[in-house]
């Protein structure tokens, strides 16, 4: 079986095509597609985003595609950044702008209050069918500073309790068994196992 994700982020991609290609499925990524549309992720929920992109890119490309939302979630912000993650610092954001704008406003939060989690709803259209959901989610706690070089995005802020360390300082391997990704991932594959040959 071959597979479209409809992301243009690299860390992204590498995660997911680890997952999926050691369990026999061919990932392209969006690279391979010319001209296929960019997607305004305009929804208000995770949910809302990840369909619209599948839906969006497996009718460009008549294949079935997977795609992702996923964010931070931060109790002492209201839920921010939220669906706005990745643009959290503005239009031009890269991942150390997010990371500067987090710590910024969070500089007067106590650590007793700076519980967070990362979220993940994958969508996946397969022609002719509703796009199907599987969701993830990981707890921890934002850092006063970055720790790690592994990963992408918060991963460096963000403290795994349990594995005392940060999501930037696990191996691949161990994040995809952790990560908020890689729980909606293994609903994925585990759906994909059902389906006829």
């Amino acid at each position: 079986m071959e597979m479209v994700v409809a992301t243009r982020n690299t860390g992204k991609l590498k995660e997911i095509r680890r997952l999926l290609e050691s369990r026999g499925i061919r990932v392209r990524g969006l690279e391979e597609f010319p001209g296929v549309p960019d997607v305004v992720e305009d929804g208000q929920t995770f949910a809302e985003n990840a369909i619209k992109k599948a839906e969006a890119v497996a009718q460009f490309t008549s294949l079935p595609c997977l795609a992702d939302d996923s964010g931070l979630v931060v109790d002492a912000l209201q839920g921010r950044p939220g669906v706005h993650s990745a643009r959290f610092s503005g239009a031009e954001a890269d991942d150390q702008s997010n990371n500067r704008k987090l710590l910024d406003e969070m500089a007067t939060v106590p650590e007793i209050q700076r519980q967070a989690a990362f979220c993940c709803v994958m969508a996946l259209c397969m022609p002719g069918q509703s796009p199907r959901l599987f969701q993830g989610r990981v707890n921890g706690v934002i850092l006063e500073r970055q720790k790690g070089d592994g990963g992408f995005g918060y991963d460096p802020l963000f403290w795994l309790p349990g594995y005392n360390c940060t999501m930037a300082e696990l191996p691949l391997d161990t994040k995809n068994q952790v990560s908020h990704r890689g729980q909606a991932l293994r609903q994925l594959v585990d759906f994909l196992t059902t389906l006829p040959a």
